[in-house]
């Protein structure tokens, strides 16, 4: 296994857990607005406020006994997403892609009958994916169509775009593409591939799964080097628009593109992870500090997408 110094790591302007977790978070998010970003259903109603897109929701279940209901909404549904609202690291997300009689279809090809979705949900309401075991709440969504020139590249699941957010100017992105390690979700913790994306053009840089540089999807056996993200000035926007909407200076914003209804937002996250560092190949630190001695803020989610865009392009 390759070593790194410390010392070397700060040179590169990397960020660490520490520092994150005291100068970006500690310092910059407020705890008053965590619960809107921690729970995905007022993350929906929140940022709806602020022209930010989201899947349509179909079902809200908060109680045991509208559980009943699910399986009559669902009859007529070709794929949907069951999640838990207060859920993390992409725990008790379920995705339904088709029917096969009686049973769905999970995005892993896996089939699974109503009555274990029926004790999903129960699951959820229990608390047994949320924050601190709360009880929680379970949203079913519409299902993401992904767009043609992204599905591709992905295993079986929908891939989506990771933007760091800071001080509302979205600052580094990377794509996350499902395997068959991840369940066919796109979580890195799981197996998922992180391919770093160009902030100023939304075209691909490096790659990695596990932490390791690749330059092949593991199962497409597609090459990661010639991805290009459309509509990539729009998805800037996008992100820069949920600081307006959260008041978060420090957060992850994760994004789709559907193949009818173009970007939408997944989830925010108050604790974004650190490795889309090694997807990018450089440091978020430079870029965080660039934005911290500007003299004259941008106002409009369009200009910081624009700064961004010009300040730390092929950067």
């Amino acid at each position: 296994m390759d070593w790194i110094s410390p010392r070397r790591l700060n040179r590169l302007g990397m960020l660490n857990m520490n520092r994150r977790n005291v100068d970006y978070i500690a310092r910059y998010n407020e705890r008053s607005s965590y619960p809107l970003v921690d729970n995905k259903l007022k993350t929906k109603l929140a940022v709806a406020e602020y022209g930010v897109t989201t899947p349509r929701l179909l079902q809200v279940v908060r109680q045991q006994h509208e559980i009943s209901h699910f399986r009559e909404m669902a009859e007529g549904l070709g794929g949907f997403a069951i999640k838990p609202a207060k859920g993390a690291g992409g725990k008790g997300i379920t995705v339904i892609s088709g029917r096969d009689d009686d049973y769905y279809i999970k995005a892993s090809g896996t089939r699974i009958a109503a009555p274990d979705l029926e004790r999903h949900l129960t699951n959820i309401l229990a608390g047994l994916y949320s924050l601190a075991g709360s009880p929680d709440v379970a949203i079913v969504e519409n299902l993401v169509e992904s767009a043609p020139s992204l599905a591709k590249f992905s295993y079986q699941g929908v891939p989506d775009i990771r933007i760091v957010v800071f001080q509302g100017y979205p600052v580094m992105a990377m794509l996350r593409l499902a395997t068959k390690d991840s369940d066919g979700k796109a979580n890195l913790h799981q197996g998922a591939v992180g391919v770093g994306l160009d902030i100023g053009t939304g075209r691909s840089l490096n790659a990695v799964q596990f932490n390791r540089p690749i330059t092949l999807h593991p199962d497409t056996g597609l090459a990661l080097e010639n991805i290009d993200i459309e509509a990539w000035e729009d998805m800037l926007e996008m992100a820069a628009r949920c600081y307006e909407a959260t008041g978060l200076g420090y957060m992850g914003v994760d994004l789709v593109v559907d193949a009818n209804e173009g970007p939408l937002l997944l989830e925010l996250n108050a604790r974004p992870g650190l490795a889309i560092q090694m997807a990018n190949g450089r440091g978020l630190l430079p870029r965080l500090r660039n934005i911290e001695s500007l003299k004259r803020p941008h106002f409009t989610p369009r200009e910081r997408a624009n700064y961004v865009m010009d300040a730390f392009g092929a950067l």
